[in-house]
């Protein structure tokens, strides 16, 4: 339960680091679930919600960033 907490903080805190960037473009990131397993489940809200380009963005950026800064995630998947 720690473990977890202290893993879904650290996702909370990258994904601060990314919403600007989402933002800029009109969109945003909304945490919904980190998992015990690793995965981390986000929805893509306004202009990202439906862009051809959100499945690009989770994986190449959302997902990549938080694998390199939280320790333990394995995927980031859209709900």
């Amino acid at each position: 339960k720690e473990v977890h907490d202290h893993m879904k903080k650290q996702v909370e805190t990258t994904l601060e680091k990314i919403r600007p960037a989402l933002q800029a473009d009109g969109g945003d990131v909304v945490l919904v679930a980190v998992e015990d397993d690793g995965t981390v489940k986000v929805k893509l809200t306004g202009a990202c919600d439906g862009c051809p380009m959100a499945a690009m963005t989770l994986k190449q950026g959302i997902e990549r960033i938080l694998k390199q800064d939280v320790p333990g995630v394995k995927e980031v998947l859209p709900v």
